[in-house]
This record gives C-alpha cells, structure tokens and sequence, in this order.
C-alpha cells in the first residue's frame, strides 16, 4: 500500500502546502510553515473510493422540532448585551483580547454570577484552564471575592480528558475553556497551539457542546495584530466572536460582537477595571465625558452609534507648525488613512491650509471609532485647532464627509440626537437633510417629551468653515 504523503501546513493562517518552504505565500510570514502527517481515514470511508455507511437526515421545518430553550442570563448585563440577550444553549463563544486585558477575570465573574443564580434560574458552570492551576484560580477568585462561588474548577490540556468529563447527562450549562492555544488532541503529532491542534480541538469541543447543549466559552490568543491567533476557520466554526479591546493606561474595557448569530453584531459592552475585578458601566457616554474640559480648542463632543447603542465622546486635535520636511500624522483610537482624507478635502475644498503642520488626533478614554459618522466631528475638531477657536460645549457632532467637500447623511439620527439631549447638549451640526422620514428612528416626540437639539445644517464642508469665520470676525 503506498504511503499519503505528508502535508505542509501555515502556523499564522492555515494555508497547506505539497513541500516545505522558508515563507508562507498566502500571508508572507517567515518560519511558520510545519510537516503535518496525514490522518489516516477509515475503512470503507468516502476517502478510500467507498460509498460509505451514514444515515439517511430526518429533515424539519424552519420552524424546529419544538419551542427552543430560552437564553441564559449571566447576571452581567453588558456581557448579555453584547451575546444579544443571554447565553444560548448549545453554542461556541470565541474572545480575544490583548495579555492582561481582564478576558480571564469577566469570564470567572460571569460563571460565578451564573452558578450563583443572578442570571435567572441556578446552573451549573464549570472553568475548564491549561493556563493556570486549580490553587491560582481559586486565589484569582479570593480577590475578586468569588470564593463562595459553587463553580466547577480543573486544569487540563488534554481534549481527551475535557470531552470524558463533560460528555454526560448532567454536564454543566456553561463551559469556559482559558484558553484554546494550550489544548491538544493527542491524535495528532503537532505541538499545542498550532493550527492542527486549535482546529482539530475546537471542533471536539464544539461538537460535545452541540450534542449536550451546553455553551462553551472558548478564550484566544491574539497576534501582535491584534487577530485571534490561529486558523481563520475557527472564527468560522464558532458562533460568536467578541473581542475584549482596552488599553493598559486606561480604567475603560469594551467588549465587542464582530460576529454573532443569535443577535446583532458590533454590539459594545463597557466595563471599568479596578481593584476588584470588572464593573459595568451603565451610562458610558457620562463616563467618557466626565473628564472634558470645555473652552478648549480642537475639541469636539462625536454623537456615535456602537451597535444599537449611541454613545457620545469626546474627539481632540491639536494642529502645530512641524519643524520637520515631512509633518507628522498621529491617530490614536481611528482611521489614519481617513484622516488624511479629511485633511486633503479641508486643504482642498476649504483652503485650509495644513500641509506643513503636524496634526494629532485622539479619541478621549480609549475607545476605537470605525463608522464614517465621525468625520465631521474630526473635521470641526481640526478646524477648531487650526484656527485656535474652541467649539462650543453644548455642541455635538455628526456626518460623514465626501471627497468634493459634501456632508452625508448617516443612519438612526434621532438615536444619536436622543442620547445628546439626555445629557444635556442643546446644539447639534448635522448633515443638511437629516429631517427625512424613518419609520424606525426618526419618530414624532412624545407629548410632554423634552425637546431635542436645536440642529445646525451643515451641507458642505465650507458650511463649517464658516461657522469659525463668521465668530472670528464678529
């Protein structure tokens, strides 16, 4: 019988190759590249030419074999938030997060709060680690004041040993594995943490949790990009991917859906890091806020959406003539390239001129903004700091600028103008045209409401502009 002969597999993406090489072609890495031998498949199997034994599919309706099971509630509101209302049973979790971020504390705080019935009804919870000893763990516990907690703590590496323990009739209702890069599949002859290894580990441990209905938690590691590390595919596989964003200088952790199946994704949820583990925050638009200055130039308050929660922050610039041939561009917390677009359209459209100056720009309380909604916000912020003219602090911001110097509209305004008014902002630039009808958003105020923003239309960049001009002059 000839011999399948071995394959050569990426360690970064998972690309497979017939021969060894130095460098990957699929993703340009260096030294990654590591000799997997074939599984051998059984016989009779589909891949030995054979028609293969399986059974006939019992086919249902779209609407199932009967009334699913309700979702369980952690007990942490933000944490259920951003799952879309809770656990359901039976699915994959996948989060990532920097070393230290605090993914290890949420998660024993949301089983804790779980096995301690705060969620709903009592069930059983059991952390599953190949980071840490039971006697760390338990420590971890005693400061975060999780001692008296009924959770189900072991260590362990062995997916073998993992499926035995839970693959029976009482097995928890939620499962954390901290973390999937430890685990190995004794079948196979890779090293834990490789491709191999996380794939074919995964895919045991999603497998068992589909059969019981348990939810399994999966921890991952991330690159120094920032990626889950490991095969793409087990995003894929898994049915929610969060990820736990912060930086180490600040108090403030978002906790953010890129993908869920059961609910809406780029859902935020925001928690505080002190002393005694991870708090949430109800009101982080208050919070973000708390610290802003008024009466300084290049600050502008930004009225954002993060999922279906709008959020106000506090966008900063400070513009300042650059001994250098090239000026330098610092972004923190956005888009550098859209940066250099709203400074070429401001430079271009409006006449501004910032080409030989340094520009920084940074989103207060290290939030990350991505929608397009920001760009007037920035814009005013730059304008405000090129022209040493603070905005006004009862002002927030939004709209989406295009490339001849127009102002865009952007989705669910009345969510965004809702929020301003809660906290007390009485003005708002906004794109002209705003006021068109959504029959979801955009609803007629409530008798005895109190009253919005007033709006300032803004329908051109030079519209902006303008408004500084017309204040200089006066």
């Amino acid at each position: 019988m000839a011999k399948r002969p071995s394959r050569y597999v990426c360690q970064s993406c998972g690309a497979a190759t017939a021969k060894w090489s130095g460098r990957c072609e699929a993703c340009d890495a260096w030294n990654c590249i590591v000799e997997e031998a074939p599984r051998e498949l059984t016989p009779g199997g589909l891949g030995r030419g054979g028609r293969g034994g399986g059974q006939r599919l019992a086919f249902v309706g779209l609407d199932g074999q009967g009334d699913p099971a309700p979702r369980q509630a952690t007990g942490i509101g933000e944490l259920d938030r951003v799952c879309g209302g809770g656990l359901v049973g039976g699915s994959a979790i996948l989060i990532g997060g920097d070393p230290g971020i605090g993914k290890s504390t949420l998660l024993l705080q949301a089983v804790a709060a779980l096995d301690a019935g705060k969620g709903g009804a009592p069930a059983g919870s059991a952390y599953i680690s190949g980071e840490e000893s039971v006697d760390q763990i338990a420590l971890r516990a005693r400061r975060l004041g999780l001692g008296g907690a009924g959770v189900q703590v072991a260590a362990a590496t062995s997916v073998r040993d993992i499926v035995a323990s839970l693959d029976g009739p009482e097995a928890p209702r939620i499962v954390v594995i901290d973390s999937i890069q430890t685990l190995f599949v004794d079948s196979l002859d890779s090293a834990p943490g490789t491709v191999a290894q996380v794939r074919a580990s995964a895919q045991e441990l999603i497998r068992l949790a589909k059969r019981r209905g348990f939810t399994v938690v999966l921890v991952g590691h991330v690159t120094k990009d920032g990626a889950i590390a490991g095969p793409k595919v087990l995003e894929h596989m898994v049915d929610t991917v969060l990820y736990f964003e912060g930086e180490r200088g600040h108090q403030f952790r978002i906790l953010r859906a890129v993908k869920n199946r059961f609910g809406p994704t780029d859902e935020i949820g925001v928690f505080e890091m002190t002393d005694g583990g991870l708090i949430e925050v109800a009101n982080p638009s208050a919070l973000f806020l708390a610290e802003r200055r008024g009466h300084v130039s290049g600050s502008a308050v930004f009225a954002g959406l993060e999922g279906t929660r709008p959020l106000l922050v506090e966008i900063q610039a400070l513009v300042s003539p650059s001994p250098l041939a090239t000026p330098r561009r610092a972004v923190v917390g956005w888009d550098g390239a859209r940066l250099a677009m709203v400074l070429a359209v401001l430079e271009a459209r409006c006449g501004l001129a910032l080409a030989g100056r340094d520009v920084y720009l940074n989103v207060a309380g290290g939030l990350r903004i991505s929608e397009p909604a920001a760009d007037l916000a920035v814009a005013a912020a730059l304008v405000s700091a090129a022209a040493d003219d603070p905005v006004e602090e009862d002002t927030v911001i939004f709209g989406e600028i295009g490339l001849s110097g127009e102002v865009r509209a952007v989705s669910q305004s009345a969510a965004r103008l809702k929020e301003a008014a809660k906290l007390g902002f009485e003005r708002a630039l906004v794109p002209k045209g705003r006021g068109k009808a959504d029959p979801k958003t955009d609803r007629k105020a409530e008798p005895g409401a109190a009253a919005g923003p007033a709006l300032v239309e803004i329908a051109h960049l030079q519209d902006l502009v303008a408004l500084f001009t017309a204040r200089q002059t006066q």
